[in-house]
């Protein structure tokens, strides 16, 4: 590299300890304590999951608050993000895991109901293209609490609304998205999911990542029952559509939200890295640069499936930009991150072995960590 380089930091959160914009904020100090001449420019990114708001919030879109119903039924002030008539919603906002109690979960009750106010909320602001972004959840509930909010009826044999919560699907006797409001018609909703996971069975939303939400073994054969009667009754509503959404990619994603959006708004699932990446105009952003930085708190085996460092350091590979690493911690062998598209990865664990520290000390750590980049490669 020379001296004028131009470096795009396009870097996820450390979970637990930075945020993606204070990543990029800390890797630029670092380089210019070492490098000053350098051009930095920073894009922080998500791939759909909590802090996809706030990555979009610093590419210029502007951010909205709106009061919804959290993932226990109380209030909660969730935020979307909104640039003409695109909005990027993001559903840990409203229905989060990161929004309950510690050490409480609801894996049975917890609604996604706010996300569908979220929606609401983003429409009524004047978005047209929506993409929801699903992950890191507090539910398991399909997406019924979502359609509700939008006027869909899960009624039981009373005729009444079924409560709210993955658990009560069990008792529906009849579904009807007659009442959906009909802006919904005209709007592009994308799912935008690192998770293509259908909705029931072994490698289903209750299965997989039920046990993350705090459901036991019962919870997530009660759960995984509940989501198979919620397709059925829906069958009865919408047809064979019901059930062939239901197998597909990204069902499962946070929860069944994804099937929720799928059958009930007509949304297009598309891995969340790419539409982000889109979204977040980071095509231009590599053109202007000769180094890509790109990572987040672990990459390990989960980053190659979808995660955000892995789909900006193979978009960079494509245009031939060389790309570095950086992270907390490493748990992928180099011959994983050639061909990921890494030429190095560096850790915070290179310049700190208690990872204790790494994770209460991130920031100076990351930012120790800059300088022996810049030192090495600029």
């Amino acid at each position: 590299m020379t001296t004028t380089a131009r470096v795009l930091i396009a870097a996820d959160k450390f979970k637990g300890s930075l945020t993606a914009v204070e990543v990029a904020e800390r890797i630029t100090a670092g380089i210019r304590r070492v490098r000053p001449e350098t051009s930095v420019e920073s894009l922080p990114v998500a791939d759909g999951g909590d802090g996809t708001v706030a990555a979009a919030v610093a590419a210029g879109f502007e951010r909205h608050e709106v009061e919804v119903t959290g993932p226990l039924g109380a209030p909660v002030t969730a935020a979307f993000a909104l640039r003409g008539d695109t909005a990027v919603v993001e559903m840990a906002e409203a229905s989060g895991l990161q929004l309950m109690p510690p050490t409480v979960y609801a894996p049975l009750t917890a609604t996604t109901r706010g996300t569908g106010e979220l929606l609401l909320a983003a429409v009524d602001a004047g978005a047209r293209t929506v993409v929801l972004g699903v992950g890191g959840s507090a539910t398991t509930d399909g997406g019924a609490g979502m359609l509700e909010a939008l006027g869909a009826r899960f009624l039981d044999e009373d005729g009444d609304q079924i409560p709210h919560g993955g658990g009560p699907l069990v008792e529906m006797v009849s579904a009807d998205l007659s009442g959906v409001d009909e802006r919904f018609a005209d709007i592009e909703v994308v799912l935008a999911s690192d998770v293509d996971n259908p909705l029931t069975g072994p490698k289903g939303a209750a299965s997989v990542y039920g046990p993350q939400k705090g459901a036991g073994e019962q919870d997530v054969n009660v759960l995984d029952a509940a989501l198979t009667h919620f397709v059925k009754v829906m069958g009865e509503s919408v047809g064979p559509r019901a059930a062939e959404t239901a197998d597909a990619p990204g069902a499962g994603a946070a929860g069944g939200i994804g099937y929720g959006a799928l059958v009930g708004l007509n949304a297009t699932f598309r891995p969340g890295i790419d539409v982000l990446l889109e979204v977040l105009g980071f095509a231009s952003a590599l053109e202007r640069a000769d180094l890509v930085v790109t990572g987040e708190g672990s990459l390990d085996a989960q980053t190659l499936h979808g995660k955000a460092p892995a789909g900006v350091a193979a978009a960079a590979r494509k245009q031939g930009k060389p790309v570095l690493g950086v992270c907390g911690q490493l748990k992928l062998d180099g011959k994983a991150l050639k061909g990921a598209g890494f030429e190095r990865v560096y850790a915070l664990t290179d310049v700190e072995k208690d990872t204790g520290r790494c994770m209460s000390e991130a920031g100076p750590l990351l930012e120790k960590l800059a300088e022996r980049l810049a030192e090495e490669r600029l």
